[in-house]
C-alpha cells in the first residue's frame, strides 16, 4: 500500500517523475521514492504521522533534483518542492516551510542525533535511510546504485575513500536510526549490512 494522504494532480505528478528521470539514475530515481513511502506507510501503521500530507510530499520531492558530487540538491529539491506545491496545491493549507525543512534535513544525514530533530522528523529521515536495513541484496544493490551514479562525477579512489568513511562513521554510531520504531526494527540488519560491507 502507497503511503498518499494526499492525491496529486494528473500533471504535478508527471512533472515530478520527469524530474526523477533526469539525469538517469541507478539509484535515487523514483523506485526510490517509492520504497520511502512504503516505509511512511509503515510508520502511519505504527506510531502514525501529526502532519502526513507534509511528509507525502517532503518524500516525492526529497532527491527530485539530484547530481552526484553536488551540494546543493537538496536545497534545489525543497525549492522545486515549494514551487510545486505553489503552483499546484495553492489551496490545500499544506505548510510548505515544513516540507521544505524535512527535504533539507536530508542533507545531514549520518550526521544528526535523535535530540537535534523533532520525533516526526526522525521518523522521516529514518524512512529515507531504511534502505541501511534493507536485506542483503537489496542493500547491495543500493551499494552499487550510489557507486555508479558517482562514476565519472568523482574519482573513483576518493569516491572509495569518502563512502568507506561515511559506512565506517554509521557503524561506530551508537544510533545509526533516530526514532526508537526504525531503531528496534532495523538497526541489527543494518549493523550487519554495513560490517559485511566494510569487511568487519
Amino acid at each position: 500500500m502507497t503511503f498518499s494522504p494526499l492525491s496529486l494532480p494528473a500533471a504535478m505528478q508527471a512533472d515530478l517523475e520527469a524530474a526523477y528521470a533526469m539525469p538517469p539514475r541507478a539509484y535515487h530515481g523514483y523506485p526510490h521514492v517509492r520504497a520511502v513511502l512504503v516505509h511512511c506507510q509503515a510508520v502511519a501503521d505504527g506510531p502514525g504521522w501529526a502532519h502526513p500530507r507534509e511528509v507525502q510530499l517532503a518524500a516525492l520531492y526529497h532527491d527530485a533534483i539530484y547530481e552526484a558530487g553536488r551540494n546543493d540538491n537538496e536545497a534545489r529539491s525543497a525549492a522545486l518542492a515549494r514551487a510545486q506545491v505553489e503552483r499546484w496545491l495553492p489551496g490545500a493549507g499544506v505548510d510548505v516551510a515544513r516540507v521544505e525543512q524535512l527535504i533539507l534535513l536530508t542533507a545531514r544525514h549520518g550526521t544528526l542525533a535523535a535530540s537535534d530533530v523533532d520525533p516526526e522528523a526522525a521518523l522521516f529521515l529514518d524512512c529515507d535511510m531504511a534502505i541501511l536495513g534493507a536485506p542483503a541484496d537489496v542493500f547491495d544493490a543500493y551499494d552499487r546504485g550510489i557507486a555508479e551514479e558517482y562514476a565519472g562525477h568523482v574519482p573513483g579512489f576518493l569516491f572509495r575513500l569518502n563512502r568507506r568513511r561515511f559506512l565506517k562513521h554509521l557503524l561506530r554510531s551508537p544510533r545509526i536510526f533516530l526514532s526508537d520504531f526504525f531503531h528496534q526494527r532495523l538497526d541489527a540488519p543494518a549493523r550487519a549490512n554495513l560490517r559485511r560491507r566494510l569487511g568487519h
